[in-house]
């Protein structure tokens, strides 16, 4: 009895925190139709807005597929200097606050910062553009890849790889041919659990985005100032798209763990 007095304490639990909230933003979208809800998507700003963090995703993501690849390697395959220091600053984005990583590149980048007067006088903008917010995406999003790599890394050991190069395989055919295929199921996880961050991502892309209409908004910035000028509708519906697409990154991942157990 009280087992399933506390399985089922844990689910309704789990129900209020996350299925009633998320369940509120469906109804109050649809509450007027499908009509509302098509034209709040399709105006332009949403439409810019989507696209935007589309386009950040799309950078940012590969960045840090190669940066987790190659730090994971050296974690993993070399004995790497200051490993407890490299390891603490990769975690870095799971403990701060990312409006506080949007401040410090402010500081960094803007005017008056370390390297800001020297990429205004060379007429480089970084800060309200899309390089700024890529970098403030690649930040948080960082760890996710790298964290799924190395245990990968350490659990494969290195017997292929050697036994590869006594044969005469060079280090890049070894790499493509022996690591990078062991790595794959670790690489999906990591790309889409830093794709649904890369989405999600609002404090430090505010910050160094000047979320600007139409220009360097993102659908996250988009919910927000619909809400902050009371239109309702169009704040309920880019959220539930927001929504909608966690969900099916979720579903996403649910899938390929199931195939994997398969295999």
């Amino acid at each position: 009895m009280a087992r399933h007095l506390l399985r089922y304490g844990a689910l309704a639990y789990l129900a209020a925190l996350l299925l009633v909230p998320v369940g509120m933003i469906g109804y109050r979208t649809f509450e007027h139709g499908l009509a509302p809800v098509w034209e709040a998507l399709s105006s332009e700003p949403a439409r810019h807005a989507l696209w935007m963090s589309l386009l950040v995703t799309v950078i940012s993501v590969p960045v840090n597929v190669m940066f987790g690849v190659v730090t994971g390697l050296l974690l993993a395959r070399r004995r790497m200097p200051l490993r407890g220091l490299v390891n603490l600053l990769i975690d870095l984005p799971f403990a701060m606050s990312p409006v506080v990583i949007g401040l410090a590149l402010f500081v960094l980048y803007g005017r008056g910062g370390w390297i800001g007067d020297w990429l205004v006088a060379h007429g480089l903008q970084v800060l309200f553009a899309l390089p700024g917010m890529v970098l403030a995406t690649v930040f948080v999003s960082l760890p996710f890849v790298v964290r799924e790599v190395v245990p990968v890394l350490e659990e494969l050991g290195t017997e292929q790889e050697q036994a590869a190069e006594m044969l005469g395989s060079g280090p890049l055919r070894t790499f493509f041919s022996i690591t990078l295929p062991a790595l794959r199921w670790a690489l999906v996880y990591g790309v889409v659990l830093s794709s649904a961050r890369a989405l999600g991502e609002y404090g430090a892309v505010s910050i160094v985005s000047g979320n600007v209409v139409g220009q360097t908004q993102t659908l996250p910035l988009y919910v927000e100032e619909r809400f902050r000028n009371f239109d309702t509708t169009g704040s309920y519906s880019a959220g539930f798209l927001l929504a909608a697409i966690s969900l099916a990154i979720l579903a996403a991942m649910s899938l390929l763990n199931r195939r994997k157990e398969h295999r």
